[in-house]
Parts: C-alpha cells; sequence; structure tokens
C-alpha cells in the first residue's frame, strides 16, 4: 500500500494494529525484542520497537521491554552490543548512544503511560547507563562513541550517534526532575555537547576514520533531536535533499547507493516536522507503506537499481519507526511531540519549556 497521508487527529489506528501486533509476536518470554525471529537484540533497537509498543498501547509489554534491559544492565551501566536468546551475542564493544538511549524510552513510555511507578522503578537503570555515557566525553564536549572489550574508550565520535545522545540527556533530565532528583550537572553536559555538534562537527567527530557525511542518519540527525534549531535544521535539511531523498520512494541511507531504507525515511520525516517543513514529512511519510508486508511488518529498504526489496529482513525497529513518525504526524500521544520539539522540565514553574540548549 502506499499514499497514506497522514494529519493530526487522524491516527489509523486499524491500518496499524497489525504493526503493533507484529511487535507484540516478536518479543519474546524474557521481554527483549530481537530485530527479526531468530536474530539479536541490541539496547537501541530494542527501545526503539518498545517505543512502538507502547504507542500501539501495549504498556504491559514495553515496560517487559524495558525491565529486561534493567536485568541484563552491567555493574558499571552499560549493556553490551548485543544479546541473543539471554546471552551476549557482541562483546566487543559497549556504544554510547545505544546506552543513553534507554532514558528516550523511559520517558517516552512515561509521557503516554503516566506510570509514576515504572519510571521509579527504572531511575537507576536510567541514573547509572547516563553516568556510564557522561563518564565518556572530552572537554570538547563530544562524546566517545563506544568502549571495547576491556573497557577502553575508543577514541573518536560520531555525528548520528552523538546527536541521539542529546536527545537522550534531555529525556533523562526530564526523568529527573519529574523524580525529584534533578540532574543539573547532565544538562551543563548536553550543553556542552550541542555546542561540539553545530560548532565543531568538521573538527571533533571522524578525526581516525573516513567521514560518515555520505550516510543519511548523519544528516539529519542532528535535526532529529533537537541539536539544531528549526531555522539551522530546515537548512541543514535541504542543502543535502537531492542527494539523499528519491522521489515516490524514500530516503536513502548512503548518498552512493541506490537503496532508500524505511526506517531512515521515517526518522527524516520526523527531522522535516522539527524544521517546520510538514509538508514535506507528511509527503515522504505516505510513500512508505508500498514496503509493507500484511502481517503489519516492513521490509528494511529497497535497491531501486536491481528492484529488490535487500536485505530480506523486516526489522522489529522498522516497525517501531514507522510507528513513532506516524504518532509525531498526528499527535496521537502524549509522546508526540518527542523528536519534533525540545522540551525541558522547568522545575521553578513544573512546567516544560522550550529550550534548544
Amino acid at each position: 500500500m502506499s499514499g497514506l497521508f497522514l494529519s493530526k487527529g487522524l491516527f489509523p489506528q486499524e491500518f496499524f494494529r497489525p504493526t503493533v501486533e507484529f511487535l507484540l509476536k516478536s518479543q519474546l518470554p524474557d521481554g527483549s525484542i530481537p530485530w527479526f525471529e531468530g536474530s539479536y537484540a541490541d539496547p537501541w533497537d530494542h527501545v526503539e520497537a518498545a517505543m512502538g509498543l507502547t504507542i500501539g498501547g501495549e504498556y504491559d509489554a514495553a515496560e517487559r521491554a524495558y525491565f529486561w534491559l534493567r536485568d541484563m544492565q552491567l555493574d558499571d551501566g552499560s549493556w553490551w552490543a548485543a544479546y541473543k536468546d539471554g546471552e551476549i551475542d557482541n562483546k566487543e564493544r559497549r556504544e554510547t548512544n545505544f546506552i543513553a538511549y534507554i532514558a528516550t524510552g523511559v520517558w517516552h513510555h512515561y509521557l503516554i503511560s503516566e506510570n509514576y511507578e515504572f519510571i521509579e522503578a527504572m531511575w537507576p537503570c536510567v541514573e547509572k547507563a547516563i553516568s556510564f555515557v557522561l563518564s565518556l566525553q572530552t572537554e570538547h564536549g563530544e562524546i566517545h562513541w563506544a568502549v571495547d572489550t576491556h573497557g577502553k574508550p575508543k577514541e573518536d565520535a560520531l555525528v548520528t550517534g552523538c546527536s541521539s545522545v542529546f536527545k537522550s540527556l534531555e529525556c533523562a533530565y526530564n526523568l529527573s526532575v519529574v523524580l525529584g532528583t534533578e540532574r543539573k550537572d547532565w544538562l551543563d553536559a548536553r550543553e556542552r555537547l550541542g555546542k561540539a555538534i553545530r560548532f565543531r562537527e568538521k573538527e571533533r567527530f571522524d578525526r581516525t576514520w573516513e567521514s560518515k557525511a555520505r550516510y543519511s542518519m548523519d544528516w539529519f540527525y542532528p535535526v532529529l533531536t533537537g541539536a539544531l534549531p528549526a531555522h539551522e535544521g530546515k537548512k541543514r535539511l535541504e542543502a543535502r535533499w537531492d542527494e539523499f531523498v528519491e522521489d515516490n520512494m524514500g530516503c536513502r541511507c548512503v548518498s552512493d547507493e541506490p537503496w532508500v531504507t524505511i526506517a531512515e525515511s521515517c526518522e527524516l520525516t520526523m527531522a522535516l516536522l522539527a524544521a517546520g517543513d510538514h509538508a514535506r514529512a507528511v509527503t515522504l511519510y505516505s510513500w512508505l507503506h508500498q514496503w509493507r508486508v500484511e502481517d503489519g511488518s516492513y521490509w528494511t529498504g529497497y535497491q531501486f537499481v536491481e528492484d529488490l526489496l535487500w536485505p530480506d529482513e523486516k526489522p522489529t525497529w522498522t516497525a517501531g519507526a514507522i510507528l513513532l513518525a506516524a504518532d509525531a504526524l498526528t499527535d496521537h500521544t502524549a509522546a508526540a511531540y518527542l523528536f519534533k520539539e525540545v522540551r525541558l522540565l522547568d522545575t521553578a514553574q513544573n512546567t516544560q519549556r522550550i529550550n534548544h540548549f
């Protein structure tokens, strides 16, 4: 199916119910959500799928997903790169943006469910995760992308990864305010990180490997996560639009490969909303449902030169991204704003304020 045009207040629950059911069926008894049947789960994509469950009203399943992460957390607050069947599947590294993303998921779930007991139960997990991540922030503001098997920092930074951490710090701070344990030091760290992304992108990122600028996520993630204000974000998206976007298909994963990917297209949809480009967001999202399967899942992507759905996978995190973008377009839940605006809780007034740093 294609041509699904969404607008505020018109979330097609019947249409997306199979996608939610797909996520429910993919979740294992221990609460983990692998990429697909027989595959592994990683902390970032597991959370993306869990957010889809929350949007679908499956609060218990989503909370089991977060409690699985809590129970698998290492003593220092981190997680390994991947887990499979209750065991570590990748012990080569622990990635900071993966680790920080728990805060985004927990805050997202609280905004929708309003379950205070849930965030109380998850707070020690979130606090340890953020502390681990910030222990890897440099004096210049950026955050090392990972540590190796032995805990040694991999001393370089990723624009996409640090942008994701930037959003997670917003969510972590808001959790601290709601729980009455405000972490202003996290705001300070977030401000330093934001400045590194905005002003030191060429200086502090991709220092030890080839630039990742060919990846679309490096292009739009600073906009998606609020590291750039809307007016700067709109200019950034406009500057490389023709490099990454294929009409009537979606967003390329990398600029030099004829391959559009559905999850990146969903995230770009939300980045467009953050930049105030609602018309393009609606249009881009309308193209994506031609890649939908009858069970509500979505293919990873489409190689349009070879006319090939590739790889032969329908990931749970793609389904999660589909639901997040639909929510953002329709304002269906109380968390619909999360990737469209920066909202930091104001402790003095007990209200939310919009603040890019």
